[in-house]
């Protein structure tokens, strides 16, 4: 019995699940632990009735669980990457710098390219965002500039330089899916990403042109505030020459990370040699605390810990969790297969490529899964069809990769609400390059402009 769900229970399985975490984070403003927590809750409940055992259970939680380890672990190593970067004055002197160097007026564009050009050169959105956007975050909230469109500028750009690197865990992963090469690959993104970029850019120079040179004292008063408590020096450019040169050198994150704490360290020793190790074991657990006098800048400078990234930890958890049970339970891959069977044009296909890995997205929270799912699910109809694999690897970027920030319950999605302090559904208006990515590419699928097919 428990073999033969059908699609009307598996689909209305995982509409219940969307209407309670929906309606949980947007209409009560719950955090998004308590209603995922009940939706595994019922998702269990509903699995006894339907006589899988409990070993079965427990065996999807352990599935689920065993793909977020790495990023667990990595998002612990970010929030001490955060406090010692803060700690030996690398985060203020990259303020100094900003404020010295970008336009105020330009201020939200300018964002936005220089978070794409870092994240193209890293290849890792979320050492971005933890780093030099909240560098820029900082210079944004000085300017007062709206802090959910300076997030969305931030997050766009990360994402941006995420999906279009070589570097790139999730754009391997997705030209690995597709089964095509990495740099066709890259190079036939060009063909919906170039127009979501170029469409974000005008967005952010409309919305973000309210900037004025108003704020200058402000600026000034902030600058002189960081130079008097912390240690700018040219040396802070140290860590982030390493970040570039560990990603280029292909070293994985989590040794690159730790290289990254270690330097920082050694920094803040050689600035304060009377530091002592209860005090750095403080620092990397409970993050940094800013004293500045001035509320504004402690408020921007009191982060990172490792106790700042457990609620994140606890989220990817159960997010993990019930993506595992859902597997498990066979239920995505009913829905998915007679979606799979109606699919006899290439706009059909490439749209039901996109809103499964939206779907994806939505029902488990996990933006690798949002990759693996509907590439195994659709590549036999990819195979049967006109178009090259390279449209499957475009179509499941477009549709999973970038949008897992823009769900409050994702991983993604919650560690750039965690890292920045805004809300998720606060900056999602603002994250264009993720909007516009799926509209661009579902255009592409019905007009054919961009869509590559196989050689006759």
């Amino acid at each position: 019995m428990k073999n033969k769900l059908s699609f009307t229970e598996a689909a209305s399985v995982l509409m219940g699940m969307l209407i309670i975490m929906g309606f949980g984070v947007i209409k009560f403003g719950l955090s998004p632990q308590t209603p995922v927590m009940l939706v595994i809750g019922l998702l269990i409940l509903w699995a006894r009735i339907r006589h899988f055992s409990w070993e079965e259970v427990h065996a999807g939680i352990k599935d689920g669980m065993s793909t977020g380890l790495i990023p667990i672990f990595i998002f612990i190593l970010i929030g001490s990457l955060i406090a010692t970067w803060i700690a030996a004055g690398i985060i203020p002197t990259l303020m100094i710098w900003g404020f010295n160097l970008i336009s105020v007026k330009f201020f939200v564009p300018s964002v936005f390219v220089v978070c794409a050009i870092i994240g193209l050169s890293i290849g890792s959105a979320f050492t971005l965002i933890s780093t030099v956007g909240i560098a820029l975050f900082g210079m944004g909230m000085t300017m007062g500039v709206n802090p959910a469109l300076v997030a969305g500028a931030i997050i766009s750009g990360a994402i941006f330089g995420d999906k279009m690197s070589p570097l790139s865990d999730s754009t391997n992963l997705a030209a690995a899916i597709g089964e095509s090469d990495l740099f066709k690959h890259i190079k036939n993104m060009m063909w919906t990403t170039i127009p979501a970029f170029v469409v974000s850019l005008i967005l952010y120079f409309i919305l973000g042109s309210g900037s004025s040179e108003a704020n200058m004292d402000k600026i000034s008063q902030t600058i002189s505030i960081l130079s008097s408590h912390f240690s700018i020096t040219a040396w802070a450019a140290l860590p982030i020459i390493l970040m570039f040169v560990c990603a280029w050198l292909k070293i994985p994150a989590i040794p690159t990370l730790f290289i990254n704490i270690g330097v920082s360290l050694v920094m803040l020793f050689i600035q304060k040699p009377h530091t002592s190790l209860q005090t750095i074991a403080t620092l990397i657990q409970s993050g940094f605390v800013s004293k500045t006098g001035n509320a504004n800048v402690d408020m921007l400078l009191t982060r990172g810990g490792v106790s700042s990234m457990m609620g994140t930890v606890s989220l990817i958890i159960l997010t993990l969790t019930l993506g595992g049970l859902l597997m498990n339970f066979n239920i995505i891959q009913v829905v998915m297969e007679p979606l799979v069977k109606r699919l006899n044009s290439s706009g059909k296909l490439i749209t039901a490529t996109i809103f499964a890995g939206i779907g994806v997205n939505l029902f488990v929270g996990e933006q690798y899964l949002s990759v693996i799912l509907p590439g195994k699910a659709f590549k036999p109809a990819f195979d049967k069809s006109k178009l090259d694999n390279l449209a499957l690897s475009r179509a499941l970027e477009d549709g999973g990769t970038v949008i897992n920030y823009l769900i409050p319950w994702g991983v993604a999605g919650a560690f750039a609400a965690s890292t920045l302090g805004v809300p998720t559904l606060d900056y999602l208006p603002f994250v264009f390059f993720s909007l516009l990515s799926p509209v661009f590419s579902i255009i592409s699928g019905w007009t054919g402009i961009g869509l590559k097919e196989k050689k006759a």
